[in-house]
């Protein structure tokens, strides 16, 4: 497969899933999520695509870099043993390889996001 020079992100197309990310738990409420990955780099080294996620806390551990921009909800991101982070609708942020902690979703969220795997 050979990516054009530029190329748009549908609009949640690609087969959702539905199952928690890996390294990811709720543990507070009943949230769920749903990613839907439009773009693959054609070594493999990053990926692209939509989230979302319904209200409640879900621990996370991260084992790659991630860029957010935060399109609908709000969320409080909490490194463990850190402060929390509040993000809401236009945000944009970065989550570090490696980050521990929750994200609390006070509001369902739609996300796109950008995932350095290598």
């Amino acid at each position: 497969m050979s990516n054009a020079p530029v190329t748009r992100l549908p609009n949640r197309q690609a087969t959702s899933i539905t199952d928690p990310l890996p390294g990811w738990t709720a543990v507070a409420g009943d949230p769920s999520m749903t990613t839907w990955i439009e773009y693959t780099a054609d070594d493999g080294s990053m990926i692209s695509g939509w989230w979302e996620a319904t209200p409640g806390t879900w621990h996370a551990k991260y084992e790659s870099w991630e860029f957010i921009h935060l399109m609908e909800g709000a969320a409080i991101i909490t490194p463990d043993g850190g402060d929390p982070v509040e993000v809401g609708p236009g945000d944009a942020f970065v989550i570090e390889k490696d980050f521990v902690g929750t994200w609390e979703i006070t509001a369902p969220i739609v996300k796109h996001f950008a995932i350095k795997l290598k």
